[in-house]
């Protein structure tokens, strides 16, 4: 499946507006980095992607095993830790992007319903995009 995604800049300072198909959203810096607060960081967007993706192959997963799923709470945090142990880092610590995600299953499941759930939440493609090798090739349009 290819997306085509469109950010273009908006007044005020750092807002910028994506278009996706017939739909806009806008994402904003943080006012730590001289944006305005007036709508999600592209973390925060990150973050949001993740954590829809992860909800909906929760909800799809549970629907086909006829399971009694009634909902999925997602809270998700996005950091830059220190990691003792980086490989090619010539000895000294290094930074590491770190997402904590925490899942809470609402309804009356099984102890083993939902075991199997926090597996398949760890499988949804948006999580398999962020934690493989990814290439990103930019280039200036003509």
């Amino acid at each position: 499946m290819t997306s085509t995604v469109t950010v273009e800049t908006a007044p005020p300072h750092f807002l910028e507006n994506i278009t996706v198909g017939r739909h806009t959203l806008q994402v904003d810096e943080p006012l730590s980095a001289g944006g305005g607060d007036v709508a999600p960081t592209p973390y925060e967007l990150l973050l949001g992607a993740l954590g829809a993706c992860k909800t909906i192959t929760l909800r799809m997963y549970a629907e086909r095993k006829q399971w009694p799923l009634e909902g999925v709470h997602i809270n998700l945090s996005h950091a830059r830790v220190h990691a003792e142990d980086c490989a090619n880092a010539g000895g000294g610590s290094c930074l590491l992007d770190d997402i904590q995600v925490e899942i809470e299953l609402i309804g009356p499941l099984a102890p083993e319903q939902r075991r199997a759930l926090l597996e398949i939440a760890e499988k949804c493609p948006v999580q398999r995009t962020l934690s493989s090798r990814l290439a990103i090739h930019t280039r200036a349009k003509e």
